[in-house]
């Protein structure tokens, strides 16, 4: 009955005091029942709920909400971004007649934070002279006008493909990288008779006041040298015979635990790891560079990814940097040609790019190790924390983790061996509603961390190296494992032990139903830390 309709009188003060206990007793029996109604939600951030952190219902099943796909048909391999006029300009290799046509072009796409992407449409189109289709090559501005284009002129290097013969042509923009023009003189470096030669990557060398070229060639990356990045001289070659065909060289100097006095050069390649187990992916050498030749100081190389796909990636600094050697930035393309053509096609196809990462290069056991980890920028797409609390993890059991409530979402999670009863392993467990799931899996007496995708939403028609379970050797620090795990609608990367190992895959399962867990096989685990974070959607704008 209302209290207006009472039929003794009440002093106003009482009358008021009734109606805030009464109004605070529904609130709560409101926010209760809606807690039972949605599980998971008793901690979750309201803004969850808004379009910020939810895909647009006319996207596509399985487009990503956080990594960059083009609106429609082929992508491929990413090529340097460089920064000019305040923004990013990056492009990648992009095929608008996908899949009844061939030849690629060079898709240009722009930002300020290497989070978000605005569409700047196609910057060198394909078949644009009788050389052929636009391959992988590097752009750079020309801030000393070098090439006679004019100041800060962009210059871009790339391969021309045309009957089977690979060359290398120039293309220059007088408009900041927004549209190309074939140069007249093309191509600048004619095939001299060999199957494979491609993928120029141009640097400044500042100490010589040069431009360096690196090219694969096969099982060999050549090194030439230029004042005017037309005319071209070789100076040497760094050989493998065990990577397979060579791709997408990369040489830059870093500083070691970031002290400007303390550098070193890194030459990455893209590679086959298959004689040693592993498959495609950025492997790279730490060693001297003294402008002619590369001194590599180790024989075998280190990878900067363990999954199955981070192909064809490209390092940068930042010239707004205070210490420009102390980090980088990394990007590669979420794919592997062993099954590229057979993931699902929707409205675009070709994978995705990565997260953006930063490098730094730091001692690990005793040598200069490249360390990853997502840029700063990512955590602009993170909402509200959930936690979950520290607890043991009974042997043979398993506890949950927070439930995501949007497509993309961020993972951190600390874990270690019971000290009275140590596992043998931890198994954090991604579960669609469907049954099928993602494993990522830690082996307590190996140290060996795993990323299993044999159980997706598409493994079972996948190709047999789509199945192949990915591992990497992660020492415990102080005892302890921590991940970083982000998730999107395609793909998981993990980053471990702050950046010393990731492993990053195209993984596939339905976007926003996911079950998390983490279960302690062979002993007890102590569950440190389990943090999620729901990840704003960062659509590409025009």
């Amino acid at each position: 009955m209302p209290i207006s309709r009472r039929r003794f009188p009440l002093p106003f003060f009482a009358i008021a005091m009734i109606c805030v206990l009464v109004l605070g007793a529904i609130t709560t029996l409101v926010l209760m029942q809606t807690a039972e109604e949605t599980p998971g939600s008793a901690n979750q951030s309201p803004t969850t709920d808004t379009e910020e952190f939810q895909r647009p219902h006319d996207w596509s099943r399985y487009r990503p909400a956080t990594h960059l796909t083009p609106a429609q048909n082929w992508m491929n391999d990413p090529q340097r971004p460089f920064f000019l006029n305040g923004l990013w300009h990056f492009y990648y290799l992009y095929n608008a007649d996908y899949p009844d046509g061939n030849g690629t072009a060079w898709y240009h796409v722009t930002s300020t934070d290497l989070v978000h992407w605005k569409d700047e449409g196609v910057a060198i189109e394909k078949y644009t002279n009788d050389l052929g289709d636009i391959w992988t090559g590097s752009a750079v501005v020309d801030t000393q006008n070098t090439a006679g284009f004019g100041k800060d002129a962009v210059i871009s290097l790339v391969t021309q493909q045309v009957d089977g013969v690979q060359r290398q042509s120039l293309f220059y923009s007088t408009d900041g990288g927004y549209s190309f023009t074939s140069y007249e003189g093309n191509p600048i470096m004619d095939n001299p008779g060999v199957e494979a030669w491609r993928d120029p990557k141009i640097v400044w060398d500042k100490e010589r006041s040069e431009w360096l070229m690196l090219l694969a060639e096969g099982n060999k990356i050549g090194f030439y040298t230029s004042p005017n990045l037309k005319t071209w001289t070789y100076q040497s070659g760094f050989e493998r015979n065990d990577l397979g065909v060579i791709e997408c060289p990369d040489l830059f100097e870093m500083a070691v635990d970031g002290d400007p006095e303390r550098t070193t050069w890194v030459l990455g390649i893209s590679a086959n790891g298959e004689s040693t187990g592993r498959t495609t992916g950025y492997t790279y050498w730490t060693g001297s560079w003294d402008g002619k030749d590369f001194v590599p100081e180790q024989e075998d190389p280190r990878w900067l990814d363990a999954g199955s796909d981070f192909y064809a990636a490209v390092t940068w600094d930042d010239p707004n940097a205070e210490n420009p050697l102390a980090q980088r930035y990394a990007i590669g393309w979420m794919n592997n040609w062993a099954y590229a053509g057979a993931l699902p096609k929707e409205d675009w196809s070709g994978g995705n790019m990565s997260t953006v990462r930063q490098l730094t290069l730091r001692t690990v056991d005793g040598h200069p190790q490249l360390n990853s980890q997502p840029i700063d920028a990512v955590a602009k797409l993170e909402g509200k924390p959930e936690q979950t609390d520290v607890q043991k993890i009974q042997q043979n059991n398993s506890v949950s983790l927070p439930k995501p409530t949007t497509d993309a979402y961020r993972l951190r999670l600390t874990m270690a061996p019971d000290a009275e009863h140590p596992a043998k392993e931890a198994r954090v467990k991604l579960e669609d509603i469907d049954g099928s799931f993602i494993t990522l899996s830690y082996n307590f007496h190996d140290q060996t961390l795993s990323l299993s995708r044999d159980s997706d939403k598409i493994a079972a028609d996948m190709p047999e190296a789509y199945r192949q379970i990915r591992s990497e050797k992660v020492p415990l620090r102080d005892g302890e494992l921590s991940l970083d795990v982000v998730v999107d609608t395609t793909s998981v990367e993990i980053f471990a032990q702050d950046g010393e190992a990731s492993l990053s895959s195209i993984s596939i399962l339905s976007p926003g139903h996911h079950k998390l867990s983490v279960e302690s096989l062979g002993g007890d685990t102590q569950l440190r830390q389990a943090r999620l974070n729901p990840l704003a959607v960062a659509a590409r704008t025009r």
